[in-house]
């Protein structure tokens, strides 16, 4: 049974009562002369378990609890007597604390000292701070709706005519200064990137990705992509699911800023998104533009020592596909040369590339044959010609060289050694280190179009002697790698098109 000792000072020591196997004695602390039981005798302990349901403790302020031993001080009494004690959220504001100092063995930083000036104050209409980032003497301040700059141990005084000097001062920040421009990064800190002078980081509350420098806040999203931003921001802003992600990173080993926009897959109230949106892609200074999209959903991402990593869990589905858990799904290292290219955490995927032919804008043409220069292994996925705005040509998928291969037809025996059997391809042809195929439309005729041996039904073209050719004013064309060849290096230098001008 446990024991109750009144203790009417502040300063107590603890002392535990600790079951020892060896001599089925309770021990306390290094104390002597604490009873060692109610009755005087040692407590029967029948399991290792019981000794932990007999344990208790008792405060004493006498030093190792002896009788008419020295007594402790009472001490001072803590109490803080505050008239609002209700907690306020000061999201628009900074409070800093005291030095630390690894050399000297100082660390002040759980001392905040309310005798002196230790907070700042940024502009409350412009949201709450979401990120903080120091750059030599300057502390930048990302907001919902705005970023600013602040000196650090410095201020900065103005002249009549308004412009700004900075001067030492014992202020630990100084005057935040607003950068040029209405923007901000929303509540998405997790899209923040930094290397060398640049920053990188999304606004999506204004379909905007942006990039701090040295010339002020730039929107990179325009170089080509306002559209598509437009559109991946909506689905990231959707109540529906609740909100969504926006992971960047700079690529260090490509020297490429990348931002994954993921959609939440499940809202607060346990509703699930079947079919989030998602999207990973690279901005690349060199070009000023947007130059990959990439198959891999991140949870977090970073580069370390000229290497590129990303992590991922993945979800456990039950017989009934829910999701009862999630398992890890790796540390990836990207760009790694002994392991198989386009597989990202255990999962393979083909490498693609879309482009548009558009030669002499304003002629309607009849695309004819489809050639590139680089390695063995691409093949042509979909090549479509618009007629116009309602009507789309489309051609046959073109097979790689490898997987378009067959053999001919079994040749006779002369005498006992048979004949080497040759080998045609259904889709690329190689010669002269180029590879060579002709398109062959797909499509269903349209009314008054002359068909080239058409069938009994006079609907579409015969299968067995299809058109060749695909009509249109421009075409757009995705090619990519086949099953087998997806895993290794692969080179392509240049895709181009034979076509002559259409009848009409």
């Amino acid at each position: 049974m446990g024991a109750i000792v009144e203790v009417k000072y502040f300063n107590s020591f603890l002392l535990k009562k600790t079951y020892n196997n060896a001599t089925s004695a309770p021990g306390w602390n290094g104390s002597f002369g604490i009873p060692t039981g109610v009755s005087g005798a040692y407590p029967v302990f029948v399991t290792n378990t019981a000794a932990d349901a007999n344990s208790w403790a008792i405060e004493e302020s006498r030093i190792r609890g002896g009788y008419n031993n020295t007594n402790i001080d009472y001490g001072v009494k803590a109490y803080l007597v505050e008239d609002e004690p209700n907690s306020s959220i000061r999201f628009n504001s900074m409070i800093y604390s005291g030095i630390f100092n690894s050399r000297t063995g100082i660390n002040d930083s759980n001392v905040f000292s309310v005798g002196t000036d230790i907070t700042k104050s940024a502009d409350p209409i412009n949201g709450s701070i979401q990120k903080l980032y120091a750059e030599d003497t300057a502390l930048l301040i990302f907001q919902q709706d705005k970023v600013s700059r602040a000196p650090i141990d410095k201020d900065v005084i103005y002249n009549a005519e308004g412009g700004g000097s900075l001067t030492a001062s014992n202020m630990v920040i100084g005057d935040i200064i607003p950068y040029a421009g209405e923007y901000g990064i929303s509540n998405n800190p997790e899209s923040f990137a930094v290397y060398g002078y640049r920053k990188y980081f999304t606004d999506k509350n204004r379909n905007s990705v942006l990039r701090l420098s040295r010339d002020g806040i730039t929107e990179i999203s325009q170089y080509g992509m306002i559209d598509y931003f437009r559109d991946q921001f909506g689905a990231l802003n959707t109540q529906t699911f609740g909100a969504g992600k926006a992971i960047g990173a700079y690529d260090i080993y490509n020297k490429q800023y990348v931002l994954s926009l993921q959609q939440s897959p499940k809202a607060a109230n346990g509703t699930v998104n079947p079919s989030p949106t998602t999207a990973t892609l690279a901005f690349d200074e060199r070009v000023l533009g947007w130059t990959s999209f990439f198959s891999y959903v991140p949870d977090q991402t970073l580069s370390l020592q000229s290497n590129y990593y990303s992590f991922k869990t993945l979800p456990v589905y039950n017989s009934e596909g829910d999701i009862t858990g999630y398992t890890n799904g790796g540390f990836y290292k990207h760009y790694d040369i002994s392991q198989n290219r386009n597989t990202f955490y255990s999962t393979a995927y083909d490498s693609s590339i879309k482009f548009v032919f558009n030669p002499s804008v304003s002629l309607s043409k009849v695309f004819k044959t489809v050639n590139y220069e680089g390695g063995n292994g691409w093949e042509v996925s979909k090549f479509e010609a618009a007629r116009s705005f309602e009507l789309v040509d489309s051609c046959k998928p073109v097979l790689s060289y490898n997987d378009g291969a067959y053999d001919s037809a079994t040749p006779p025996n002369v005498g006992t050694a048979a004949l080497v059997q040759p080998i045609f391809h259904a889709g690329f042809v190689k010669k002269e280190g180029k590879y060579f195929a002709n398109l062959v439309n797909n499509s269903l005729a349209t009314a008054g179009e002359v068909l080239f041996m058409p069938d009994v039904s006079n609907t579409i073209p015969n299968p067995q002697n299809p058109m060749t050719g695909v009509k249109g004013y421009f075409a757009t064309v995705t090619i990519e790698s086949d099953a087998t060849s997806r895993i290794k290096p692969m080179e392509l230098f240049a895709v181009s098109s034979d076509y002559i001008e259409s009848s009409y």
